[in-house]
C-alpha cells in the first residue's frame, strides 16, 4: 500500500512538473520593438504615394505615444519614416529632430541619417 501511494505521489509530482514546464514554454516573449501598424503605414506611404500625409502622421504619432505609454521601443526606421512624413508636410524642424532621434536610437544608422541631414541642410540654403 505504501509503495502504491508513493508511486502515485511521484506520478503526480512528475505530471505537475511537466505541466509547469509546458505552460512556461507556451508564453510568448515580449517583442523587442513596438511594431503595431508600422508595416501597414510603410506600405501606405509607398503605395503610389496616394496616402494622406496628415492622416499618416496622426497614426504614426498615436502609435509612438502607445509605445511610450507601455515602455516599448520604437522599431528601427520608425523615426526616419516619421521624418519623411514631416518633410512631406513642410515641417523641416520636426523632420530634423526625428532624424537625430533615429541616429541616437540606432547608431548603426548614423552615417545614413547624417547624409540625409546634410542633404536637407544643403537644399535649405
Amino acid at each position: 500500500m505504501a509503495a502504491l501511494a508513493s508511486k502515485r505521489r511521484s506520478a503526480l509530482t512528475v505530471a505537475l512538473v511537466v505541466a509547469a514546464v509546458v505552460s512556461g514554454c507556451a508564453q510568448r516573449p515580449k517583442p523587442m520593438y513596438h511594431w503595431e501598424g508600422y508595416q501597414r503605414q510603410l506600405y501606405e506611404h509607398f503605395k503610389a504615394d496616394s496616402s494622406n500625409p496628415a492622416e499618416q502622421l496622426q497614426i504614426l504619432e498615436t502609435q509612438a505615444e502607445k509605445a511610450r505609454a507601455t515602455g516599448a521601443t520604437l522599431p528601427p526606421g520608425y523615426r526616419a519614416h516619421l521624418a519623411m512624413v514631416y518633410l512631406r508636410l513642410g515641417r523641416d524642424d520636426d523632420a530634423r529632430r526625428a532624424l537625430e532621434a533615429e541616429k541616437a536610437s540606432f547608431p548603426e544608422s548614423a552615417q545614413y541619417m547624417s547624409f540625409i541631414l546634410k542633404r536637407m541642410q544643403a537644399s535649405a540654403q
